[in-house]
């Protein structure tokens, strides 16, 4: 089956979906957005009705102010052919576990969880962050502190002339000044 036809025998089978393709040539895969309510049922029509028996991966990608696209990608080891399923929720939302249909899936999950703070059903354990950490690391809107607390690496500022006088550094987009964040704030 061509990544066309995958898309389309699967968007036929799930209300509201929405059939693509990611990629060309040999690396042609079937893109499926699907609604949120609709997730489950999509990723058991992938399993029962396209033989897509591995579970690849999930995450999720920030689209700011439209909330978070989360992308699941499973393969049939048979057939030899995947699909990548999307659905978006808004930020900070939640959306039905896929742990029943591929039960790889609680790892991703639970990522997805800490870095992105999009919710599943069950237990959503700790994997990668202390349990003190504050906030979603992979969210566009998460300040990195590390570009703002580290010195320059190099022995000059871009800037910096050879007499030694120096210009005003300049944060990067989307860092507060010193004293807007953090523990002191």
């Amino acid at each position: 089956m061509t990544p066309e036809e995958i898309g389309a025998r699967l968007a036929e089978s799930v209300a509201g979906a929405q059939a693509g393709v990611s990629g060309g040539g040999p690396y042609a895969r079937a893109v499926v957005d699907v609604p949120a309510a609709s997730w489950l049922s999509a990723l058991t029509a992938a399993r029962d009705e396209l033989g897509c028996d591995f579970f690849d991966w999930l995450s999720a990608v920030d689209e700011l102010d439209a909330g978070c696209d989360v992308v699941a990608h499973v393969w049939s080891t048979g057939r030899r052919h995947g699909v990548l399923l999307r659905t978006r929720v808004p930020a900070d939302g939640t959306l039905e576990s896929a742990v029943d249909v591929y039960p790889g899936a609680a790892w991703h999950e639970r990522e997805t969880y800490e870095m992105f703070g999009i919710g599943f059903p069950g237990p959503l354990e700790p994997l990668l962050l202390p349990p003190e950490f504050e906030g979603h690391p992979l969210r566009k809107s998460f300040v990195l502190a590390s570009r703002v607390a580290k010195p320059w690496p190099g022995a000059k500022e871009p800037g910096e002339s050879e007499t030694g006088s120096k210009r005003q550094a300049i944060r990067p987009p989307g860092v507060p000044a010193p004293g807007e964040w953090g523990p002191g704030a």
